[in-house]
């Protein structure tokens, strides 16, 4: 066999030639290949830069980029950026240049800044058509947009570019997968920090630079802290180009807010806690669009254990709502609100405004929002928001109830309670006192108001429904009433006051009106002996008129009869 072999070989030498020889061939044109692509490196790196710039109209820098050939045509780059345009994409960052007789700093930090991106291209490539790349992966991705202010001056300024004849090589793309993506915007409003979002994961199909893209993203809403997840369309990028017909110069990257935008959107799971003085974790569900400085938002909310964090009792909070939003700070216009919070139902109308809220009092650089909004109660139970602002889980009242009042909370870092500022009014009907103790004097006072003494005793206090309006103001945690009336067959009550939220404490003077005579209420043969003085309390067609005070708490109130003001009612009647 071995004889075989070798002659084999011997008689065949030239398999050996040839094998070897294209062994050779293919080292020879992998080095051809190896040296093609890395003179092509280059070229490659300054069209992906020069096609950036011109898109952009702005400075862009590659730290890196590499080619190599695995089944098509693989590229990745390192430490991409893109500058904010300005007046000339030549400006270095930190530098200035005047439009119409202002400054306008260029930022020093990029607008777009990009740690590490991978693509595959076929190697076949037909002249005059661009290449298709499918698919751009995306890592380590830095949004940071700069104001509207910004666009619009440097779009007034020089709009030149460096002039370049048509590309030798042109590209397209695909699809687009980012993770790891950071979205900072700024805004030029005083008292106002930037909205920072953490995009988790990011794809865009159907990318062009002259139509929508489709996007799917979950990002991390920063307050309520929780998981966005939104599939949409977004663009094309606006284009501004003042001068293109007079100078036959190329389109101009518009301010990006005011790109249009779509979608539909999933919030789970957010926190509250966040903000002050409340927490509950809240799930939302809608559909925006619009602009990015102006969307339109129709959407849902469900909270089940919403909460004051100061009281503690927890109510289920359901909301639709209807709002515009500026995406670029988080300013939102409720248009508006339909809330049920336990068995209540009510509408709010106004704006939630994020603010810097060092001038509340808290550290520099704090993030509060300011909240101004038109309430409206038209369908509510008093035992909801009692039980919301109370450490007992008993209220103090039941009944139905109506408000309407402005309310306005500022930023700091008081509870919510301090910081609430109201101004309304509100009508309570069929209103019981859980209170036995307080019921039941409500009873005998009903009772007595109408001479119906011998029933005073015997009367389920339960039965007997009361109803109390008036106006009312809040501030610093105190409900001012100026003018409450306080009504119960038999006896109508005028009160003016102060209550306290925390702790309850109560402070009203006023007059008891009821309709029978002090001898009719007393009855028998002490109130005969009291005819003669019915004249002294009788007032305005009451049969009695008594000044009267309440002080206390709401669990231990005292109600007593002032006195020195009956005194001086008596001497008038003299």
């Amino acid at each position: 066999m071995a004889q075989t072999s070798a002659s084999f070989w011997q008689r065949n030498g030239w398999i050996k030639w040839v094998g070897g020889g294209l062994l050779v061939a293919v080292a020879v044109l992998a080095a051809i290949v190896s040296m093609v692509l890395h003179r092509a490196e280059p070229f490659v790196r300054a069209r992906i830069v020069e096609e950036l710039q011109v898109r952009f109209h702005a400075r862009v820098e590659l730290d890196s980029f590499h080619m190599s050939l695995a089944d098509g045509l693989w590229a990745e780059g390192k430490g991409l950026r893109i500058w904010p345009p300005a007046r000339r994409p030549d400006l270095a960052p930190g530098t200035a240049s005047q439009v119409d007789g202002a400054s306008v700093p260029v930022p020093d930090v990029p607008m777009i800044s990009l740690a590490d991106f991978r693509f595959h291209a076929p190697l076949y490539y037909r002249p005059g058509k661009p290449f298709h790349i499918s698919l751009v992966q995306l890592k380590g991705l830095d949004i940071h947009l700069p104001p509207r202010s910004y666009f619009a001056q440097a779009a007034s300024g020089d709009t030149s570019k460096p002039k370049s004849g048509s590309p030798l090589v042109g590209f397209e793309i695909g699809n687009i997968d980012c993770s790891g993506a950071n979205l900072v915007l700024e805004t030029s409003k005083p008292g106002k920090l930037p909205l920072n979002f953490a995009i988790a994961h990011l794809k865009l199909t159907h990318v062009s630079s002259n139509g929508p893209m489709s996007f799917e993203a979950d990002l991390t809403n920063p307050r309520p802290v929780g998981i966005i997840h939104t599939t949409g369309s977004f663009g094309p990028l606006p284009v501004s180009n003042p001068n293109e017909s007079s100078q036959g110069q190329g389109p101009v990257l518009g301010d990006p807010g005011e790109s249009p935008v779509a979608g539909n959107y999933r919030f789970d799971h957010a926190d509250l806690g966040g903000f002050k003085g409340i927490a509950g974790i809240l799930s939302s569900t809608g559909h925006y669009q619009g602009t990015l400085r102006d969307l339109v938002v129709d959407g849902e909310t469900d909270t089940p254990d919403f909460r004051l964090t100061h009281f503690g009792n927890a109510l289920p909070l359901h909301t639709n709502f209807h709002a515009k939003v500026d995406g670029t700070n988080g300013d939102t216009w409720l248009e508006p609100v339909e809330a049920t919070l336990g068995h209540s139902r009510f509408t709010a109308k106004g704006q939630i405004v994020r603010v810097i809220a060092a001038e509340a009092g808290e550290p520099p650089h704090s993030i509060g929002h300011d909240i101004d909004l038109a309430v409206n109660v038209d369908r509510g139970r008093i035992e909801d928001f009692l039980r919301l602002a109370s450490h007992s889980d008993t209220p103090l009242l039941t009944g139905v109830v109506a408000v309407k009042t402005k309310l306005h909370i500022p930023p700091g870092t008081p509870p919510v309670h301090e910081r609430l500022i109201l101004n309304g009014s509100f009508k309570l009907d069929d209103a019981r006192f859980s209170n036995t103790k307080i019921q039941d004097r409500i009873a005998q006072l009903s009772m007595r108001g109408q001479g119906r003494l011998k029933d005073s005793k015997t009367t389920d206090s339960t039965t007997i429904e009361s109803t109390m309006q008036g106006d009312f103001q809040m501030a610093a945690g105190v409900i001012t009433l100026p003018n409450l009336k306080y009504t119960v067959p038999g006896a109508e009550i005028d009160l003016k006051g102060t209550y306290g939220v925390e702790g309850g404490a109560l402070n009203f003077t006023g007059a008891a009106k009821l309709q029978a005579t002090v001898s009719q209420m007393v009855g028998g043969w002490k109130g005969m002996l009291l005819k003669p003085v019915d004249r002294y309390f009788k007032k305005d067609g009451a049969g009695t008129e008594v000044p009267i005070h309440i002080e206390g708490t709401r669990e231990d109130p005292r109600f007593g009869i002032d006195f020195d003001r009956l005194k001086g009612s008596s001497a008038e009647h003299r």
